[in-house]
Protein backbone atom coordinates (compact mmCIF):
# COMPACT_ATOMS: atom_id res chain seq x y z
CA UNK A 1 0.00 0.00 0.00
CA UNK A 2 1.54 3.31 -1.05
CA UNK A 3 1.34 6.51 0.98
CA UNK A 4 -0.86 8.04 -1.72
CA UNK A 5 -3.60 5.51 -0.86
CA UNK A 6 -4.60 7.44 2.26
CA UNK A 7 -5.08 11.17 2.58
CA UNK A 8 -2.86 12.69 5.27
CA UNK A 9 -5.40 13.75 7.87
CA UNK A 10 -5.07 13.91 11.61
CA UNK A 11 -7.38 12.14 14.05
CA UNK A 12 -10.17 14.69 13.49
CA UNK A 13 -9.84 14.31 9.70
CA UNK A 14 -8.28 17.73 9.11
CA UNK A 15 -5.51 18.32 6.60
CA UNK A 16 -2.09 17.95 8.18
CA UNK A 17 0.46 20.70 7.76
CA UNK A 18 3.91 19.84 9.09
CA UNK A 19 5.95 22.73 10.49
CA UNK A 20 9.44 22.65 9.01
CA UNK A 21 11.03 26.02 9.84
CA UNK A 22 9.92 29.27 11.46
CA UNK A 23 8.43 30.38 8.12
CA UNK A 24 7.86 27.14 6.18
CA UNK A 25 5.44 24.24 6.47
CA UNK A 26 4.47 21.36 4.20
CA UNK A 27 0.84 20.64 3.38
CA UNK A 28 0.83 16.85 3.17
CA UNK A 29 -2.43 16.75 1.18
CA UNK A 30 -1.22 18.98 -1.65
CA UNK A 31 2.49 18.10 -1.16
CA UNK A 32 3.30 21.82 -1.32
CA UNK A 33 5.62 24.09 0.62
CA UNK A 34 3.59 26.89 2.22
CA UNK A 35 4.51 30.19 3.84
CA UNK A 36 3.52 30.02 7.50
CA UNK A 37 2.96 33.79 7.58
CA UNK A 38 0.32 33.96 4.80
CA UNK A 39 -0.37 30.32 3.68
CA UNK A 40 0.87 31.06 0.11
CA UNK A 41 1.72 27.88 -1.84
CA UNK A 42 5.42 28.16 -2.63
CA UNK A 43 5.95 25.02 -4.70
CA UNK A 44 6.28 21.25 -4.67
CA UNK A 45 7.48 19.82 -1.35
CA UNK A 46 9.47 17.32 -3.42
CA UNK A 47 11.57 20.20 -4.82
CA UNK A 48 13.72 22.99 -3.37
CA UNK A 49 11.40 25.52 -1.72
CA UNK A 50 13.72 28.35 -2.79
CA UNK A 51 12.58 27.92 -6.42
CA UNK A 52 9.20 29.41 -5.46
CA UNK A 53 10.56 32.40 -3.55
CA UNK A 54 11.72 35.84 -4.63
CA UNK A 55 15.52 36.26 -4.41
CA UNK A 56 17.42 39.42 -3.55
CA UNK A 57 21.13 39.13 -4.33
CA UNK A 58 22.66 41.46 -1.73
CA UNK A 59 26.08 43.07 -1.70
CA UNK A 60 27.44 41.97 1.69
CA UNK A 61 28.78 45.51 2.33
CA UNK A 62 25.14 46.67 2.58
CA UNK A 63 24.56 44.28 5.47
CA UNK A 64 28.00 44.34 7.10
CA UNK A 65 29.16 47.95 6.88
CA UNK A 66 32.95 48.48 6.75
CA UNK A 67 34.44 49.13 10.20
CA UNK A 68 37.44 50.90 8.69
CA UNK A 69 37.53 53.56 5.97
CA UNK A 70 37.69 51.71 2.61
CA UNK A 71 39.62 54.64 1.08
CA UNK A 72 42.44 54.11 3.60
CA UNK A 73 42.39 50.36 4.21
CA UNK A 74 42.24 47.34 1.91
CA UNK A 75 40.70 45.19 4.65
CA UNK A 76 37.73 46.81 6.35
CA UNK A 77 36.16 43.88 8.26
CA UNK A 78 33.36 43.85 5.69
CA UNK A 79 32.93 40.84 3.37
CA UNK A 80 34.53 41.22 -0.05
CA UNK A 81 31.75 41.17 -2.70
CA UNK A 82 34.14 39.43 -5.12
CA UNK A 83 34.09 36.47 -2.72
CA UNK A 84 30.72 36.63 -0.97
CA UNK A 85 27.10 37.44 -1.80
CA UNK A 86 24.08 37.25 0.44
CA UNK A 87 20.98 35.68 -1.10
CA UNK A 88 17.75 36.65 0.66
CA UNK A 89 14.65 34.56 -0.10
CA UNK A 90 11.23 36.20 0.31
CA UNK A 91 7.64 34.93 0.10
CA UNK A 92 6.25 36.37 -3.17
CA UNK A 93 2.85 36.89 -1.54
CA UNK A 94 3.55 38.58 1.82
CA UNK A 95 7.23 39.53 1.58
CA UNK A 96 8.33 37.57 4.66
CA UNK A 97 12.07 36.87 4.68
CA UNK A 98 12.08 33.06 4.68
CA UNK A 99 15.82 32.35 4.42
CA UNK A 100 19.18 34.03 3.82
CA UNK A 101 22.44 32.42 2.83
CA UNK A 102 26.03 33.47 2.21
CA UNK A 103 27.50 32.10 -1.01
CA UNK A 104 30.33 32.77 -3.44
CA UNK A 105 29.16 34.92 -6.40
CA UNK A 106 27.53 32.79 -9.08
CA UNK A 107 26.95 29.80 -6.78
CA UNK A 108 23.40 28.42 -7.12
CA UNK A 109 21.12 28.49 -4.07
CA UNK A 110 21.72 25.53 -1.78
CA UNK A 111 19.18 22.73 -1.51
CA UNK A 112 19.25 22.76 2.28
CA UNK A 113 16.00 20.91 3.09
CA UNK A 114 15.17 17.67 1.29
CA UNK A 115 12.52 15.55 2.99
CA UNK A 116 11.05 12.13 2.31
CA UNK A 117 7.44 13.21 1.73
CA UNK A 118 6.12 9.63 1.63
CA UNK A 119 7.75 8.90 5.01
CA UNK A 120 6.31 12.15 6.44
CA UNK A 121 2.83 11.12 5.31
CA UNK A 122 3.25 7.75 6.97
CA UNK A 123 4.53 9.31 10.19
CA UNK A 124 1.75 11.91 10.39
CA UNK A 125 -1.25 9.83 9.25
CA UNK A 126 -2.41 9.15 12.83
CA UNK A 127 -0.88 12.13 14.63
CA UNK A 128 -2.59 15.28 15.72
CA UNK A 129 -1.45 18.33 13.78
CA UNK A 130 0.91 20.77 15.51
CA UNK A 131 -0.23 24.22 14.41
CA UNK A 132 2.38 26.21 16.34
CA UNK A 133 5.59 25.03 17.96
CA UNK A 134 5.41 24.78 21.74
CA UNK A 135 6.59 27.96 23.42
CA UNK A 136 7.62 28.32 27.00
CA UNK A 137 10.36 27.58 29.41
CA UNK A 138 13.14 25.27 28.35
CA UNK A 139 12.48 21.70 29.44
CA UNK A 140 14.27 20.59 32.57
CA UNK A 141 17.20 18.50 31.52
CA UNK A 142 18.59 15.82 33.77
CA UNK A 143 22.26 16.16 34.48
CA UNK A 144 24.04 12.85 34.52
CA UNK A 145 26.53 12.53 37.34
CA UNK A 146 28.72 9.50 37.55
CA UNK A 147 31.20 8.46 40.14
CA UNK A 148 33.95 5.95 39.77
CA UNK A 149 37.07 4.91 41.58
CA UNK A 150 39.73 5.15 38.89
CA UNK A 151 41.78 8.32 38.50
CA UNK A 152 42.07 8.82 34.70
CA UNK A 153 45.85 8.73 35.05
CA UNK A 154 45.97 11.54 37.60
CA UNK A 155 48.32 10.94 40.46
CA UNK A 156 47.47 12.56 43.77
Amino acid sequence: MTSKAFPPHNIEGAIVNVLITEYLRINLTTEKWECRACSHEIGSARENYKHGLLVHNRDPREVHKPLLDPSKYERTFSPNPDWCRILEFYCPSCGTLVEAEYLPPGHPPTHDIELDIDALKEQWKDREEVKEPPVGAEPVRRVHHHHHDHDHGHHH
